[in-house]
């Protein structure tokens, strides 16, 4: 049962004022770097099996952070490409206050499954699901069942991972939210990703600490729901 950490990177002078997407040279701002040493602390307790990152800087940094602060060896951030920002074509670079005035904003928040960014190398957000998806199944296979890791990526891309781990369809993923620093956490399972966690920006992480050899685990079947709800952690 795969525990993946979902990370958001920190805060940058333009988020939330601009679309950035891929443009190079975005860093964390003080504040960023701040959330970022606070995540990492509060995840110093976990011991991770690997960190992996989108290739922008502000991902970059976020993961950085993180690993300095992880238990044991420190881990070097590996890249995965297919967690980098959603590639928003001529929509980069532009202030969210005059995009909100395009039509396709409209579509953007209601049915994003059918919205592919204007001009060249824009992609559907379709699209940045099926690699973003991709991505975390592949490092499931590649960490192994037992593993628990942690990837840092983008806002959308992170929602379009949420959603598809709830059984959602992608429109509804305008329903979630994922705050700059924020942790969410997915259990997989042969049968179905339990989504344990959604933008946790300050909670205790010592649930996350994987069973020493021997400790007793839950009855039942991998994948099977807890009836009852059961009794957390």
């Amino acid at each position: 049962m795969a525990l993946v950490l979902v990370v958001r990177h920190g805060l940058t002078a333009s988020t939330g004022s601009a679309l950035t997407g891929w443009t190079p040279g975005v860093v964390l701002d003080d504040r960023g770097q701040k959330q970022a040493r606070e995540l990492g602390d509060r995840l110093a307790g976990v011991r991770l099996d690997a960190i992996i990152s989108s290739p922008l800087e502000r991902c970059q940094q976020t993961a950085a952070a993180i690993a300095e602060a992880s238990a044991g060896a420190r881990l070097e951030v590996q890249t995965d490409d297919r967690l980098g920002e959603c590639r928003y074509g001529d929509w980069t670079g532009k202030p969210l206050k005059l995009l909100a005035k395009e039509p396709l904003w409209r579509v953007v928040q209601q049915h994003p499954s059918a919205v592919r960014f204007p001009g060249p190398g824009g992609e559907s957000m379709m699209e940045m699901q099926a690699r973003a998806v991709s991505a975390v199944r592949d490092w499931n296979d590649r960490l192994g069942p037992r593993s628990v890791f942690l990837i840092c990526s983008h806002g959308d891309v992170i929602k379009s991972i949420l959603t598809d781990s709830l059984g959602m369809h992608l429109d509804m993923c305008q329903r979630i939210q994922v705050d700059p620093c924020s942790l969410s956490v997915i259990r997989y399972t042969p049968l179905r990703p339990f989504v344990l966690r959604m933008n946790d920006t300050g909670a205790d992480t010592s649930v996350l600490r994987r069973p020493d050899p021997g400790e007793s685990r839950p009855s039942g079947g991998d994948g099977d729901a807890k009836i009852g709800g059961g009794a957390g952690g």
